[in-house]
This record gives C-alpha cells, sequence and structure tokens, in this order.
C-alpha cells in the first residue's frame, strides 16, 4: 500500500518562491486594472503564503534564537494581532454589505425610492468603516538587517493584507458613485434600467461573497500562523 504523507523536513515552497509570490501580489495590487476579483483572489493567496511561512519557521535551520530576532517576533505578534482584528471586521463589513445590496434589490423592484437612498447611505457608511479600522492597522516593515527573513517575510506579508483591504474599500465605495447613482435613480422610473441595475447589483454580491470567503480564508491561516510563532517563543 502507497502512503502519501507531507514531508516534515522541506516545506512545499522554498523561502524564495513565497518572497516571489508576495511581491506578484504587491505588484497586482499597484495595478491601474485592480479589480474586486483580482483583490478577492490576491486574499486566498495571502492565506496560502502564509502556510508556507509556517511550514518554513517550522524548519530547524530557520529557527529564531537571538535575543533581537525574538524581540521581532513579539513585536510581529502584536501586529498580527491587530491584522486579525482587521480581518474579523471586514468579514462583518462584507456580511452586512451583502444584506444592503438584497435590500437594494428589493426596494429597486418596488420602486421605492427612499428606501433605495436610505440602503446606498447604509453602504457608504460601511465602507467608510473599514476605511477607518484599516488605518489603525501597523504596516511597518521591519528590516533584515538582524538577519531574520522569516520575520521580515510575516512583516511584508501583513502590509500586503493591509493593502489588500485598503484597496478593497476602494474598490466598494466606487461601485456606489456617479455615475451608477444616476442609473439607479433612473431605474427607480423606466423598467429597462430596474433590470440592468439587478444584475450588477447580483454581481456586486457574488463579488463580495468572494471577499468574503477570501477574508475568511486568511483570518484562518493567520490563526495558524499565530499558533506556530507562540510556540516557537515558549519553546
Amino acid at each position: 500500500m502507497a502512503f502519501h504523507q507531507r514531508s516534515i523536513s522541506l516545506p512545499s515552497r522554498p523561502l524564495s518562491k513565497v518572497e516571489e509570490e508576495l511581491h506578484s501580489i504587491e505588484a497586482c495590487i499597484s495595478s491601474p486594472s485592480l479589480i474586486i476579483k483580482t483583490v478577492s483572489d490576491g486574499l486566498r493567496r495571502l492565506g496560502d503564503i502564509y502556510s508556507s511561512i509556517e511550514e518554513i519557521m517550522c524548519l530547524p535551520s530557520n529557527q529564531v534564537c537571538s535575543p533581537q530576532q525574538r524581540k521581532l517576533l513579539d513585536r510581529e505578534m502584536e501586529c498580527s494581532l491587530e491584522l486579525l482584528d482587521l480581518c474579523n471586521i471586514m468579514n462583518e463589513v462584507f456580511t452586512e454589505l451583502k444584506a444592503i445590496i438584497q435590500d437594494l434589490q428589493v426596494a429597486l423592484k418596488k420602486g421605492d425610492d427612499a428606501g433605495v437612498q436610505a440602503k446606498i447611505q447604509s453602504y457608504t457608511c460601511l465602507v467608510k468603516k473599514a476605511k477607518k479600522h484599516s488605518k489603525k492597522t501597523v504596516k511597518k516593515v521591519v528590516s533584515d538587517k538582524e538577519g531574520c527573513r522569516i520575520v521580515k517575510l510575516l512583516s511584508e506579508a501583513r502590509e500586503c493584507a493591509t493593502s489588500l483591504f485598503e484597496s478593497t474599500r476602494h474598490l466598494l465605495s466606487k461601485q456606489m458613485e456617479m455615475p451608477k447613482l444616476s442609473l439607479i435613480s433612473k431605474a427607480l422610473q423606466k423598467k429597462n434600467p430596474v433590470i440592468c441595475n439587478e444584475e450588477q447589483l447580483q454581481v456586486l454580491e457574488c463579488s463580495i461573497g468572494d471577499l468574503e470567503a477570501g477574508a475568511g480564508l486568511l483570518f484562518r491561516r493567520l490563526v495558524q500562523s499565530r499558533v506556530t510563532l507562540l510556540n516557537i517563543l515558549s519553546s
């Protein structure tokens, strides 16, 4: 009988490949053609990166030993807790946004102008809430002069995650900006635009669902990473 086991001595991806993947996500974030799907894919890819970093951290050759390295790791633990809070908040925002969009679709069908405007206002307030919390997250990247590439990589991954959430907030805010607001307004009087805007809102709802799934995966991988870091610091 053949047994397929994951190697306990070698990571699935070497550190250099993880760095390349991380830089690839950073390049996508800075692209002027960035869309919501790219961001949701980036969140899932970043979740996989955290899993790879966790594997690499467990290798004997990459153990954090010096007092300076442990100090950096302690600081990264504090910063990662802020990122976990941001992930949790963003997931709550995504869940609420989907509910608002569903209510907005109902208001459009009923021709309820006041209901439409109220839901748009709720949407805008939630996006602003996400912006407020993303600004609180520490994004400083540590230097690798201490010779601890793992800590630096964790720091860069954290900054990448924060940038992804900031990009998410920016893209979501654009969804309700002009000229779409005028289209929704016209949809209250004309039949065909109603159908058009319902389709747009359905696409947006699915996109937010993808963001929610990506943020959820990232949250779980962050928790696993913190457990590994705690084990390293307590050893």
